[in-house]
């Protein structure tokens, strides 16, 4: 009865262990400006890709990440894009623009961690040739 009871508790603690891990994704409160920067200068115009449940480069294949858009100057302010509705967990950034001041391609990307429920972070997104 006493080994029972072990595996029913064990299993109980399982199923709340694994069942109450979400992943990354959509449908949170926390919203990402993704700025991307070649060294301190912006890049307009560069797109950038997002991937959830990701910590490390999933690679230049612009088809395995989950979502994007085109950095655009809001309000005056620097070039960027907004992923919004995200929830906690890992995302990796990954953007290509074009450097005008040297002709030439910059891409780069940066892991992100969201630890919070509800906020904004803003995350830049280092590029090189």
């Amino acid at each position: 009865m006493k080994i029972f009871h072990f595996f029913f508790i064990s299993f109980i603690a399982l199923f709340i262990l694994f069942s109450s891990c979400k992943k990354a994704g959509l449908g949170g409160a926390v919203e990402i400006a993704a700025f991307p920067k070649h060294h301190i200068m912006s890049i307009p115009g560069a797109i950038v890709y997002i991937k959830y449940n990701a910590k490390d480069f999933p690679g230049q294949d612009v088809s395995v990440y989950d979502d994007s858009g085109i950095a655009d100057s809001i309000s005056g302010e620097d070039p960027h894009v907004h992923f919004e509705g995200l929830k906690r967990g890992n995302y990796y950034l990954y953007a290509v623009g074009y450097d005008s001041a040297i002709s030439q391609i910059v891409k780069g990307g940066i892991p992100v961690v969201i630890k919070d429920k509800a906020g904004e972070l803003d995350i830049i997104i280092p590029v090189t040739e």
